[in-house]
């Protein structure tokens, strides 16, 4: 039998480690700030506690910030692009449901990426897990104005920065079918037609494998990347599938058994406006095996760069 404390901390795991995986991007580093926290708790007499979730979630949420203060100087670093860790398909439920959906998706989780520790923090728990800014302002350990100032400040920079994406998941599904087919029969015309004019590609491959190292920009660089990826990544051993990674359609390539890249898009009407590639190894290792989604295979398709 469970002792008090584990208990408790179990009641509110799948919310706390929602919480720390939006702060954080990357499911193993939230699980260190929740085995942190469970480590915490067992210092403490749960029955002492005189609200013992918000005692749980303000431990938690500090302990993610001071790791994302550490994350963000170490991203600063990184091989190319940085992007987020999707968590593995069976843990989609019940984390993925924790909270608000739109809130847990790869892109969106991107996008935080652009504010800075606190204004994330105040957001997250206020837009996001619902907490007034007296509450949010508590957890965070400030006065409440200034927590409603970052809420504002952090509400403000994501409109501004937001990039034009679809959160259709059927539109999504027919962009990245019709990737597919267009990978398969690969020409620069139909490659092209599947872009915005001004699309954006990102690709992290984290130094440790071969990745475009800048963001590209534009439907014909793009194209231009796609149609010699086609070319050179026909074999038999490569396959993909579409499937659901935190809550959005998403597309993997195997290599064999080995998934060596998922992709997400961002789309508007019939026209991809971003594309990203995750093709670090340590960030695809937990995606197999992967459920897959309905969908008509076409032939091999590229590594993903």
């Amino acid at each position: 039998m469970m002792d008090a404390g584990t208990a408790l901390f179990e009641r509110h795991r799948s919310r706390l480690f929602g919480l720390a995986y939006r702060m954080l991007g990357t499911p193993a580093d939230a699980e260190d700030v929740l085995h942190d926290a469970w480590l915490r708790l067992n210092e403490q007499d749960p029955a002492a506690l005189d609200d013992p979730e918000a005692w749980l979630v303000t431990v938690t949420t500090r302990l993610a910030l001071d790791r994302l203060r550490r994350a963000k100087v170490e991203r600063e670093q990184y091989t190319g692009p940085w992007l987020p860790e999707p968590l593995a398909p069976e843990a989609d439920r019940p984390d993925a449901t924790a909270e608000r959906e739109e809130s847990l998706t790869l892109s969106f989780l991107l996008l935080l990426e652009r504010l800075g520790p606190e204004e994330r923090a105040a957001f997250l728990l206020h837009d996001v897990f619902d907490y007034g800014h007296a509450e949010a302002a508590a957890i965070l350990g400030i006065a409440e104005d200034a927590c409603r100032q970052r809420v504002h400040r952090a509400r403000r920079r994501l409109r501004e920065d937001r990039p034009r994406f679809s959160v259709d998941h059927a539109a999504q599904r027919r962009m990245l079918q019709r990737f597919v087919e267009a990978m398969a029969e690969p020409t620069l015309d139909t490659l092209r037609a599947l872009f915005a004019e001004d699309a954006i590609h990102l690709s992290d491959g984290g130094g440790v494998v071969r990745a475009t190292l800048r963001p590209l920009h534009g439907a014909e660089r793009l194209a231009r990347l796609y149609l010699q990826l086609a070319r050179h990544f026909r074999e038999p051993l490569f396959h993909h599938e579409l499937v659901m990674l935190n809550g959005a359609p998403a597309l993997l390539l195997h290599d064999g058994k080995t998934v060596s890249s998922a992709m997400w898009i961002e789309c508007e009407g019939d026209r991809i406006t971003a594309i990203h590639a995750l093709r670090h190894p340590a960030k695809l290792a937990h995606l197999m095996p992967v459920t897959s989604m309905p969908v008509t295979k076409g032939e091999a398709g590229p590594s993903l760069h």
